[in-house]
């Protein structure tokens, strides 16, 4: 999977930040980021609180989100190199002063990176990725990987090689493969086209909701 970097341009409001929080599960749901959601979206309210907070609310700023190997950056750009984000002690009561302690909790690492004209704030978090390009281990990917670990006893191409040509290969397997389940279900007398949309209806309840273009269907 193909993980490219992109950003964002908006104004630091308070009403902006569930809009921001919003984006970032919907892009993190394509990517198949979806167990950092929670850690993101918390990431991105303080950072962009932050803003808000220590240079001012109408500020003009930019959410940029990219792949940093198998960890997920997130960056928050503002005009202003003098208000410096601190990691502070605040005490039991104070109601200020957390935020940059809580994302230093849930973050790997955190910084501010000062331009001539700019300031990036920004930290990264794990993904559970083996590789940029892979993707997360769940129960359905292992089941699948070892199904086609299966079928390459009678058909080499089914295990995933390297490159775009190996996942090509890899893809048209997974189709064969579920192309031939549906001739399975009719053969032993159950409605493969049921079967197919009960399965379609799962996969979107397992990715919570946020679909990413793909569909059963249309691949078979």
């Amino acid at each position: 999977m193909t993980r490219k970097p992109w950003d964002l341009a908006f104004t630091a409001e308070p009403a902006e930040v569930a809009g921001l929080r919003r984006i970032m599960r919907l892009h993190l749901g394509i990517w198949g980021l979806h167990g950092v959601v929670d850690e993101a979206q918390f990431c991105v309210s303080e950072l962009v609180s932050n803003v808000i907070t220590h240079v001012g609310p109408g500020t003009p700023a930019t959410l940029a989100v990219s792949m940093n190997g198998v960890r997920l950056r997130i960056e928050i750009h503002d005009p202003d190199t003098r208000a410096l984000p601190t990691l502070l002690a605040p005490k039991v009561d104070s109601e200020g002063g957390r935020g940059m302690a809580l994302v230093d909790a849930v973050a790997d690492r955190w910084g501010v990176e000062l331009g001539p004209d700019r300031k990036v704030t920004w930290c990264v978090l794990s993904t559970g990725l083996a590789s940029p390009d892979g993707h997360v281990e769940c129960p359905g990917v292992r089941r699948a990987a070892a199904l086609l670990e299966m079928c390459a006893a009678t058909n080499p191409p089914c295990l995933p090689g390297v490159g775009r040509l190996g996942r090509a290969m890899a893809e048209e397997s997974a189709i064969t493969v579920i192309t031939d389940l549906l001739h399975w279900l009719h053969a032993h007398g159950c409605d493969a086209e049921d079967a197919l949309d009960h399965a379609q209806t799962r996969y979107d309840a397992e990715l919570d909701g946020i679909g990413d273009g793909f569909s059963l269907r249309s691949s078979v």
